[in-house]
């Protein structure tokens, strides 16, 4: 199975290291450098060199895990470590990965010498149905979410299940998040194959993901900058990349991995939609039942939630200091641009807390 998207391809299966093999000899590189972290350097890296039958030099960077450490300063390190390698702009970066690894190498290979190819190799749930696809490449600065980043595209990208075998739970359940939220905003009778995952198998995660992949495409290859229907993919972002921001400051709620965030961005955005007459009260409580099934509750004190709201002022999506929310009118479909008040906002983090 593939999906082309843009102007590489996305290739599920371990069939796709031989077409992997095959850009590299085509392109000629003159070497390939491989991004992993600390967890896929030990999981995942042996696995894949041995899968790749090429004559070029290879070279390892490996970073510290964890969005904590999905920065400039980790970038910069890289930058660094690559000059010492004598990398120049004919080489190929392989990013061996989640999303973190995923987001900061493309922004690496983007900026380094004005850009250098490279690929993908996602190896989180959330990576395959989230990064694989998009051409979006960032970092955090600030404690602040992809504040700075790039539109950068991969030679490929190549989704191998193999790598989900050994993912913990709750990584496992921060990838679902994602998928959710493409049968929230594009596809009911996919909502619905999600809720009922206790029925399905392995074989049928795998086109899960494929669905997942082709959703976001989709949408992807209608507006490739996100200056319109793109947005559709923004739904439980803008209150989640807050949360996720405020969890990882140290100040108040636990951290929170992506898609946990982003499950509680869902109910929040759900219940604006509620209020705001566009989703149905049945609606509404059919996807905060569900999600609050699979995702643990987090308690927010008042200086939380004061906290959350205020740091929406960072959001990118921010028109001439207007926060602009993707919300639901409907299950299934997504609407785009929508204003929310503030007390419209803290009422749904009321209702998350007390309903």
């Amino acid at each position: 199975m593939q999906i082309q998207a843009a102007d590489y391809i996305i290739g599920f299966g371990v069939d796709f290291y031989s077409t992997l093999s095959q850009l590299i000899s085509d392109k000629k590189y003159s070497k390939i450098v491989l991004l992993v972290d600390e967890n896929t350097a030990q999981h995942c890296l042996n696995y894949v060199m041995q899968w790749l039958a090429v004559d070029i030099p290879f070279e390892i960077i490996e970073i510290e895990q964890g969005e904590e450490n999905k920065t400039v300063e980790t970038c910069t390190a890289v930058w660094e470590t690559l000059v010492e390698m004598n990398v120049d702009r004919k080489a190929l970066l392989i990013n061996v990965g989640g999303g973190m690894v995923c987001d900061l190498g493309g922004f690496v290979a983007a900026t380094y010498k004005r850009g250098i190819d490279f690929v993908n190799i996602p190896t989180s749930l959330l990576a395959m149905v989230d990064a694989s696809v998009g051409t979006k490449t960032g970092v955090n600065l600030g404690g602040l979410k992809n504040m700075v980043g790039s539109f950068s595209q991969p030679q490929m990208v190549l989704i191998d299940t193999t790598f989900l075998e050994t993912l913990p739970g709750n990584q496992m359940r921060s990838g679902l998040a994602e998928m959710f939220k493409h049968g929230l905003i594009a596809d009911a009778s996919y909502w619905n194959q999600l809720k009922n995952l206790g029925e399905l198998t392995t074989e049928d995660l795998l086109l899960l993901i494929y669905h997942s992949v082709s959703i976001k495409n989709e949408i992807v290859l209608q507006d490739p900058f996100e200056e319109n229907v793109r947005k559709l993919l923004n739904f439980g972002h803008t209150l989640g990349h807050v949360i996720e921001t405020y969890s990882h400051s140290g100040k108040g709620i636990q951290p929170l991995l992506h898609g946990e965030a982003i499950a509680i961005g869902m109910i929040l955005e759900a219940f604006i939609s509620y209020k705001k007459d566009l989703l149905t009260k049945n609606s509404y409580l059919e996807i905060k039942e569900t999600l609050n099934l699979m995702y643990e509750s987090i308690v927010f004190t008042e200086n939380d939630i004061e906290i959350c709201t205020h740091l929406l002022i960072h959001d990118k999506k921010n028109v001439n200091g207007i926060v602009q929310f993707t919300l639901l009118s409907g299950i299934g479909k997504g609407v785009i641009n929508e204003i929310v008040e503030s007390e419209l906002i803290t009422e749904a983090f009321n209702d998350y807390l007390y309903n």
